[in-house]
């Protein structure tokens, strides 16, 4: 059954917004995301060794996110926000390493 053409986007500049936010985005989201949790967890092995499968999952659970929103602007906005976050967040936990 073909998808009603009201509710399809008409904007090109909106599909490539939607799109990138959840390939690249969603990819970098996820990747900070992983390494907050190995660099704040008591046993970071244990992170790295399911991370091949939370990986996955996470990521393409933030590649369907965008296109439930209207703008993919804000959506690229949201992103940056979390990822801002998440760098801050492994920024800090990193300050104590005595190896950087």
């Amino acid at each position: 059954m073909p998808a009603n053409l009201k509710y399809l986007n008409k904007s090109p500049w909106q599909q490539f917004a939607k799109i990138s936010a959840g390939l690249l985005g969603g990819y970098i989201i996820t990747a900070f995301f992983h390494m907050v949790l190995a660099l704040w967890l008591p046993y970071p092995k244990n992170v790295l060794i399911s991370f091949i499968f939370t990986f996955f999952i996470v990521w393409s659970t933030l590649l369907i996110v965008p296109f439930l929103f209207k703008n993919g602007w804000y959506v690229w906005f949201l992103y940056l926000l979390i990822m801002l976050v998440l760098f801050g967040m492994y920024y800090l936990g990193n300050q104590n390493n005595p190896f950087i």
